[in-house]
């Protein structure tokens, strides 16, 4: 059976979060940017993947959440691994990835109170 990297399941959730929304992200950003058109809504045409995408991000962080907190660490000692800190660290940027991608696929919902 394949294992699963917490850093590989960070980056394929951030990914999978980035494709989830950009059919409402990413036309936002190019107004903000000052940049418009008619051609700017057919950036919905993903919609319809979205719950896809949403599914594949919270698929992926479990996998990484399950990496860092339900797994024991195997390292060989001297490894950067054995050290405490590296644990505490790839668990805070676990969170922090974790904080944003929730608030990137909120935007959606959120984005109607902005308007």
């Amino acid at each position: 059976m394949a294992t699963f990297k917490a850093r590989g399941s960070l980056l394929a959730g951030a990914l999978a979060a980035v494709g989830a929304s950009v059919c409402c992200v990413g036309p936002l950003v190019l107004l903000t940017l000052g940049i418009g058109g008619a051609w700017i809504s057919n950036l919905t045409a993903l919609e319809p993947l979205r719950p896809w995408f949403i599914a594949a991000t919270l698929l992926f962080l479990g996998l990484a959440f399950r990496r860092l907190y339900l797994q024991p660490q195997v390292c060989e000692l001297g490894a950067a691994c054995a050290e405490p800190i590296v644990l505490k660290r790839q668990r805070l940027i676990f969170w922090l990835v974790t904080l944003g991608l929730l608030a990137l696929l909120s935007v959606p919902w959120l984005a109607p109170f902005f308007l």
